[in-house]
């Protein structure tokens, strides 16, 4: 990927909101042999970018002044609440460097499992990008998984995957950690026991409310009866 920015000579708060006000924004280069630059950059087409997931996680080109040099992204600064960036940082590339950085995983054919398609079980991606150091020339766009081979309760880890050539995971003390994990959702199987019980719970009610209709008819056939007498002596 590559891209154009332009030299920027003043710097400071009301340099840099001056710029924004523009449609400009404020960044720097630094790393390598050179002296950290300023740059600018066109907003709109900046932000566009920011959306595709290889500016994040690839080498590029960058052209300033008509020199191409390669950078990678480093920091982003947005807007709280606005669609708008308000500064960006690229580090120069040293081939002969190693670099230090996070790549997207790609996790693929989840689908076609048999977790997913006969077991009613769902995927849950445990890590979302991986930290990872290799030689500019390694570094890759993104890591892909497949996960046709999962099954009921499985769990992926690390360790079972195969990086990519001159790619090693950076884990800070966890040396095998949960990449995906299979999930069983609630289906037939888990709606049964539910209709059990509400069925249990049914049987006692509907006996409770039984015995209780005879009870209310003893107790009206007396005062039925009692009442009857009095209605004769009031005739006489």
């Amino acid at each position: 990927m590559k891209f154009v920015a332009f030299e920027r000579a003043k710097q400071g708060t009301g340099a840099s909101r001056r710029l924004r006000n523009t449609g400009k924004t404020p960044g720097i280069v630094y790393g390598g042999e050179g002296q950290p630059q300023l740059i600018e950059l066109d907003h709109n087409a900046l932000w566009h970018a920011l959306k595709k997931e290889a500016f994040h996680s690839t080498i590029m080109d960058m052209e300033v002044a008509g020199k191409t040099s390669k950078v990678l992204l480093r920091d982003v600064q947005l807007h709280p609440y606005k669609q708008q960036v308000l500064h960006i940082d690229f580090q120069r590339v040293d081939a002969k460097t190693k670099l230090h950085m996070k790549v997207p995983m790609h996790y693929v054919k989840a689908e076609e499992s048999q977790a997913v398609k006969f077991e009613n079980c769902v995927v849950n991606h445990v890590m979302s990008e991986l930290d990872i150091s290799c030689l500019p020339g390694d570094l890759p766009e993104f890591i892909e998984v497949d996960l046709a081979g999962m099954k009921k309760g499985m769990t992926l880890h690390l360790n079972d995957i195969a990086l990519p050539k001159g790619v090693t995971a950076v884990t800070r003390g966890k040396p095998n950690p949960v990449l995906v994990s299979v999930v069983q959702t609630g289906g037939e199987e888990a709606a049964e026991p539910g209709a059990e019980a509400a069925a249990g719970a049914a049987a006692p009610a509907a006996e409770a409310k039984e015995a209780k209709a005879p009870a209310k008819e003893a107790k009206a056939a007396p005062a039925k009866d009692a009442k009857a007498p009095a209605a004769k002596s009031a005739k006489k």
